[in-house]
């Protein structure tokens, strides 16, 4: 094993020393905190924990103890001669950090084979994660554990336990103090001993080879292998914008693979590492390192914090009361009514019914998360434009026709909460939840006072499809418009369809027609270029739908047509969901034809309809039992788990877990991954299927409330085991207002 370094002995050693013999006084920062006057109008900036070169909270090259604030979300790229590094980094949970890694190799190719990838640089993948195992206290530092480039191919994979211990001084800023003990990636220079050697054998030596295709978790690997320590320092000086970083590093670059694979010469002159971060904006950092005594790094970061985003929306005011209200109901002004609160309190009415002195409105809610405000602007409007024998509004709240809330607000207490007849009052003062009915026409004794029921509803939007990190390029896009209508045949029978026209793209640089891993699965996804770059313009969707309640919770769709972009068929779901609980329960079952990508209707005939060398799933079946549990947890607090367990559309079997977290402002950051009777060598690259996505409230966008959200998926590779089928609408979402999810309000 390598010496450990003289000076870094020696700076371990006195760490202690140097701080008692400070000219300044120097105190743990949780004591400063105590002992600081916060009106002071000079007290130092508050220090912020930075990225690394290859993403999450650290050093330089090397990780430390800390942890960002929760929701904290990095956006960054590093780049230096030998890698490009993009990352993006997420606080997922106050004691949870994730960090996902496209590193670009400029020194290797893809492939040997040019025929296939061309001159496109080599391109890994890799996950980072980082957990807290106590936080920092007076004379405790911040210990966290964590695994580096799990489920990848070994380039960057490594282990580490790091401590970090901020200290304050009155004059001079904040010093954070970081030594940590890495193996793996941090742990090359074998500067001191394996601990766990000594335990047992198995974690002497380092496995060099990783399972499966890639993307497999290899636990046989971690903790074993040389080890380093590893350590430096951060320091946040009273100029807010800079931060200053030393590091002593572990890894001595040996087992790289510009190294093991290009004969580059990566050999450190020093250990040590220096480099700056300076913030140009709250939200944006640039860095600039010199490593290794060699080389160079420039990077910058884009950050955020899904946890606090707030928007300053222009909002309607809640409208004072009228004093001229009409005496009966013959003098409403209906189509006034529906206007103002469509546009005050977002519900758009469809139709009006009166029982006694109770008005009833079947409405759909498009503006706001938060229902209590919706309910508090819909009971001034209602105020202001009904009569006063009208005692009590409901508000019957559906979506696809199905009933799924119902609300009732009492006039009179309403009219004591705007005059402010006590003291706090509030809108659900007035309100009461009601068991909700079907609200189809029959569900009525009396014709409705206004109807105003638009059958045909249509959009369009744009639509960016992408991946990073593949064979022929780096980055693959399609840039398309989608469209969308709807016409609603009966109270419960929809008819949809879209549309997705190509706008520009690079897929001409796709070998779709080639799976060179040689698997033999049906072309299920991969054959996805194909239907893109044989069509302009693509029917993505054309089917009937039926939606249907039974009793006050179970709900059910049943649908057939073209479901989506590669499959036609029929199918139905059902799902049993109880109000304002956190877990629910659904089952789908789906006959299926693949589509044709030549023809606009058509689907295959045969299996290999489409060549003789590609499988194609004429006739097939595929289905799940879904599980929804919200656990309350507070270590999980905010957080969904699904299980999809059944027949995936390659016909293989196994379940698909999704994990997501929703922040205070409704962003939610989610995770899946399916696991099936596939072998890793049948699925091929990748072992198999995980993806990632963002939901993102357009309120949190735009200067107007909305319920409407932006989605963004990816999953790192496209193949054909454990893919499910991409159904138009789902009723865990169609049913959102039950038990919210989605429409959860902005806790900010």
């Amino acid at each position: 094993m390598h010496a450990l370094s003289p000076l870094f002995k020696r700076t371990a050693l006195r760490y202690f020393v140097v701080i008692m013999s400070a000219n300044t006084l120097l105190l743990p920062s949780s004591y400063a905190s105590e002992t600081t006057d916060d009106s002071d109008p000079f007290q130092l900036p508050e220090f912020k924990p930075s990225q690394m070169n290859s993403g999450g909270v650290g050093l330089i090259q090397v990780p430390s103890g800390r942890m960002a604030d929760e929701g904290a979300f990095s956006l960054s790229y590093a780049q230096n001669d030998e890698y490009d590094f993009y990352t993006i980094s997420l606080q997922l949970m106050p004691w949870l950090e994730t960090t996902f890694r496209y590193t670009q190799v400029n020194d290797l190719l893809y492939s040997n084979d040019e025929s296939f990838s061309g001159n496109t640089k080599l391109a890994d993948k890799g996950i980072d994660v980082k957990a807290r195992l106590w936080q920092e206290s007076r004379y405790l530092p911040e210990v966290s554990i964590g695994l580096k480039d799990i489920g990848g191919t070994g380039l960057f994979d490594g282990e580490y336990l790091a401590g970090s211990k901020r200290f304050y001084t009155q004059d001079y800023g904040h010093f954070d103090v970081t030594l940590g003990l890495g193996w793996g990636y941090f742990g090359t220079r074998g500067n001191i001993s394996n601990p766990f050697c000594s335990a047992a054998d198995r974690f002497c030596d380092r496995l060099s080879s990783f399972s499966g295709n890639g993307g497999m978790v290899d636990y046989d690997r971690w903790f074993t292998g040389s080890a380093s320590l590893f350590g430096g320092i951060e320091y946040q000086p009273p100029y807010e914008p800079l931060r200053l970083k030393l590091e002593y590093e572990g890894n001595d670059y040996s087992q790289d693979y510009p190294v093991t694979r290009g004969n580059v010469d990566m050999t450190p002159k020093t250990p040590w590492n220096i480099g700056a971060v300076y913030a140009l904006s709250d939200g944006f950092d640039l860095r600039l390192s010199y490593e290794r005594g060699t080389t160079f790094t420039l990077g910058f970061s884009l950050n955020t914090n899904f946890d606090s985003i707030k928007s300053p929306w222009i909002d309607e005011p809640i409208p004072e009361q009228n004093q001229h209200r009409p005496t009966t109901l013959e003098g409403v002004d209906w189509e006034k009514l529906d206007q103002e609160l469509n546009k005050v309190a977002g519900y758009k009415t469809d139709k009006v019914y009166q029982d006694g002195d109770t008005l009833t409105l079947v409405a759909h809610q498009h503006k706001y998360r938060n229902r209590d405000t919706a309910l508090e602007k819909a009971s001034a409007v209602l105020s202001n434009e009904l009569p006063e024998n009208i005692q009590h509004y409901q508000i019957h709240e559906t979506e696809k026709g199905l009933a799924l809330r119902t609300t009732e607000i009492s006039a009179s207490q309403y009219q004591e909460i705007a005059n402010v007849s006590y003291l706090n009052p509030k809108i659900s003062d007035a309100t009461s939840n009601l068991e909700p009915q079907d609200q189809t026409s029959q569900s009525f004794t009396s014709e409705p006072l206004y109807d105003d029921f638009e059958p045909l509803s249509y959009g369009f939007k744009p639509h960016l499809s992408q991946a990073f990190g593949g064979p022929e390029d780096f980055y693959i896009y399609n840039l398309s418009v989608k469209g969308g209508a709807a016409y609603w045949l009966t109270d419960q029978l929809e008819l949809s369809a879209g549309v997705s026209i190509n706008v520009f793209n690079n897929y001409d640089k796709l070998k779709f027609n080639v799976l060179e891993d040689g698997t033999s699965n049906y072309r299920v996804r991969t054959l996805i270029r194909a239907y893109v770059l044989e069509n302009d313009a693509l029917l993505s969707n054309l089917q009937l739908t039926w939606y249907q309640k039974y009793g006050q919770n179970w709900y059910q769709q049943v649908y057939g047509g073209y479901l989506e972009t590669m499959f036609a068929g029929v199918g139905s779901e059902v799902m049993y969901r109880q109000p304002n609980t956190n877990w629910a329960i659904g089952a789908d079952i789906n006959l299926i034809s693949q589509r044709d990508p030549s023809s606009v209707f058509g689907v295959f005939e045969s299996d290999d309809a489409y060549s003789s060398s590609d499988k194609v799933l004429s006739r097939g079946s595929t289905g799940h039992v879904s599980v929804y549990y919200q656990p309350q947890w507070s270590f999980l607090q905010n957080t969904l788990f699904r299980v999809d367990m059944g027949k995936f559309l390659a016909g293989d079997v196994g379940a698909r877990v999704d994990f997501s977290k929703q922040y205070k402002s409704g962003v939610i950051v989610g995770a899946y991954a399916s696991k099936t009777d596939m072998s890793a060598e049948e699925f091929g690259e990748g072992s198999f299927t995980k993806g990632f996505y963002l939901s993102i409230p357009f309120d949190t966008l735009s200067f107007k409330p909305t319920t409407s959200r932006a989605n963004l998926a990816w999953q790192p590779i496209t193949r054909d085991g454990g893919q499910k089928l991409n159904r138009r609408s789902s009723l865990f979402k169609v049913t959102d207002m039950v038990s919210p999810w989605y429409q959860r309000p902005n806790q900010n």
